[in-house]
């Protein structure tokens, strides 16, 4: 799978180009920054809390991140959204373990469509630290950490 067409995926591609839920949320319960210095990502993750309920949640960045940091954050919003915390926090814990080959895709069906985007990812592991930046700044956020979420 080192082969670039294997770590760029239709599905990479498509949510890197058009991301989803990529908006500022001025009426947000919740907000934090997450940056990547490897590569220079820097995004911040919004969410609307109703209850215990993920009602809503975005992701926005002031420059063009990697095509791995905004399909991750985009796909993220998209299986949060509704979601109760506690089935969030699980699904964070998911994908972490997947992306760094802890878990396997059978073991991990309820991550839907980031299994195949994603599945190149265990052979990168610098490039895991970009997918999974959104995800660590999604949790803090959702714990209340004012600090910056940092990948270092």
């Amino acid at each position: 799978m080192s082969d670039l067409s294997d770590l760029y995926n239709d599905l990479v591609i498509d949510h890197s180009s058009k991301p989803r839920n990529f908006r500022p949320m001025p009426e947000a319960d919740r907000h934090l920054e997450g940056h990547n210095p490897l590569c220079g990502d820097r995004l911040t993750v919004y969410l609307k809390m109703d209850g215990d309920i993920v009602k809503d949640i975005s992701f926005h960045s002031h420059h063009k991140n990697c095509a791995f940091s905004t399909a991750s954050a985009s796909m993220m919003t998209q299986l949060l959204k509704g979601k109760p915390r506690s089935e969030a926090e699980s699904l964070f814990e998911k994908f972490r373990a997947y992306v760094t080959g802890k878990v396997s895709a059978k073991d991990a069906p309820e991550l839907g469509k980031l299994i195949p985007a994603f599945a190149a990812l265990t052979e990168k592991p610098l490039r895991v630290k970009c997918a999974t930046l959104p995800w660590h700044t999604f949790r803090s956020a959702l714990v209340g950490e004012d600090n910056p979420v940092s990948t270092e």
